[in-house]
């Protein structure tokens, strides 16, 4: 098709939709009406998703999938966006959970309604353009207009320490957000071009930018750091658990489901091709430290009572496996992540929508207080255990393709941090199981009696999970299919 002839394309309706959703929103005063808009947006966001995926080969439908406008030309920078194998898949993931995040959470009632799905929708369009960005200036804009709707959201309609902890959120990200700018302007001065005019922001400038060894590795840990706090890894990490536990339900659905991917995508995207020799000089230290924040994580998950830190701290760990393959430089650890980005995201999302669901009903998150669950909502135990089951990656589950892929890099790559790193498998099924039993199993008591179960609403969002986990734990190839071209280009360029 003459590319004269396509005046819209993905990338951009995926950006420019929710946006001009979420402006809407904030004007509509009714909260029934806000929550219904909220929704439909958020199918129509899945639709162009699903549509684009169609047309996903980019050597055949480019023009779709591409488009860069000019914007500030005198720095060389323009408004590029597109959509490669993983930006096809993290779009994906964006638009498959926001429905779902809207019709688990439709019971609840907010104050200024129109306001919190307004930020919402702002949140979602954030995200989709740092998936989408192909310029880093663009790519940097978006990072930080993803963070401000959400830091609004904990802290208007979190928990009662919300100030505390999504100041707490602010610094960590606002911190790491300075560093990763310093180190853009220096990469910038070292693209292509001998005056200020004719140095560029695009990803090829900055992929081919001429930087020395030396220059390398301390421009690294400037965006290393910045993206290890999003993920976040040890020992970035002490943001997380109290921000998840004071941010409402729908909030940490959004940062542990998706937010955290936007710093995994990160390393991928940007530190790899840039930083070849620093990764390879630095890659034993990165996996080091998350695979101590596995071990960390785990441990630390046994102990806590309350719901929400323990599936952050779950999450933790997750990440941290994410983070070591990354560093495996291998193309099959590469893949598994890819495939785990997407099937973490489901099943993340899952957890969380079970401990919302018993804290609505049973007013409390203490597992010590909890019990017998099961007596009263056979269902939700039905759909937690199945959860439950692919969280700990067991096989026919959707984590169970990723782990192995990460799990066979990293034995590739080192014997002895691999060897650590499955003791979390292990772990991580004790203090799984050991939840499950103690909420769900055993008598009802005082708290638990007057439970019921869920609702056709929580039904059907619990099941497009499950049939997500089981679709992909049987049958990944349409992932491996979508990224493996991302992937090869990137191996190109690191090795």
């Amino acid at each position: 098709m003459d590319p004269k002839n396509i005046w819209i394309t993905f990338p951009e309706l995926l950006i420019w939709f929710p946006l001009i959703a979420g402006l809407v929103a904030f004007i509509i005063r009714r909260e029934k009406t806000v929550k219904a808009w909220a929704i439909i947006a958020s199918f129509i966001t899945l639709a162009i998703s699903v549509t684009s995926l169609i047309y996903a080969d980019a050597g055949k439908y480019f023009y779709y999938n591409n488009v860069s406008y000019y914007w500030l030309q005198y720095v060389g920078s323009n408004f590029s966006v597109g959509l490669d194998g993983m930006g096809h898949l993290l779009t994906a993931l964006t638009a498959v959970l926001f429905p779902v995040i809207f019709i688990a959470t439709n019971k609840t009632n907010y104050k200024n309604s129109n306001i919190y799905y307004g930020l919402m929708l702002l949140t979602q369009s954030g995200m989709m353009g740092v998936f989408t960005a192909m310029d880093v200036l663009v790519f940097y804009i978006f990072w930080e207009l993803a963070v401000i709707p959400i830091y609004f959201l904990c802290s208007r309609w979190g928990g009662e320490r919300r100030i505390q902890a999504t100041f707490k959120f602010f610094v960590y990200t606002f911190a790491g957000s300075l560093l990763m700018l310093v180190g853009i302007l220096y990469v910038y001065m070292h693209t292509t071009g001998t005056d200020y005019a004719s140095h560029s922001f695009s990803m090829n400038a900055f992929y081919s930018a001429i930087l020395s060894a030396k220059e390398q590795n301390f421009v690294f840990w400037l965006f290393f750091i910045a993206f290890a706090i999003k993920m976040p890894v040890f020992p970035f990490h002490s943001w997380q658990p109290e921000t998840y536990e004071q941010a409402p339900a729908s909030g940490t659905m959004i940062l542990s489901g998706i937010m955290v991917k936007m710093g995994v995508f990160a390393v991928i995207r940007w530190i790899l091709p840039i930083f070849p020799e620093a990764v390879n000089r630095f890659d034993n230290i990165v996996i080091g430290l998350s695979v101590i924040g596995m071990v960390y994580a785990s441990l630390i998950a046994f102990k806590q009572d309350d719901l929400k830190r323990f599936v952050a701290y779950s999450s933790i760990a997750h990440i941290g496996l994410m983070c070591a393959a990354i560093f495996t430089k291998s193309e099959m650890s590469l893949q598994g992540v890819m495939v785990q980005m997407f099937n973490h995201g489901i099943n993340i999302i899952g957890m969380w929508i079970v401990v919302d669901l018993i804290e609505k009903q049973a007013g409390t998150r203490k597992i010590s207080e909890l019990g017998g669950v099961a007596h009263k909502a056979p269902v939700l135990t039905i759909f937690l255990v199945i959860i439950a089951l692919a969280n700990i990656a067991l096989p026919l589950t959707n984590a169970f393709v990723g782990e192995f892929m990460m799990f066979s890099g990293l034995f590739k790559f080192n014997m002895i941090f691999a060897a650590i790193a499955l003791l979390c498998i292990i772990l991580a099924a004790a203090y799984t199981l050991n939840m499950v039993q103690k909420v769900f199993y055993g008598e009802a008591n005082l708290i638990t009696e007057k439970m019921l179960d869920i609702t056709f609403n929580q039904k059907l969002v619990l099941t497009v999970l499950v049939i997500f986990i089981f679709l992909f734990g049987v049958y990944p190839q349409p992932v491996f299919e979508l990224t493996k071209d991302t992937i090869s280009a990137l191996l190109v360029r690191i090795k």
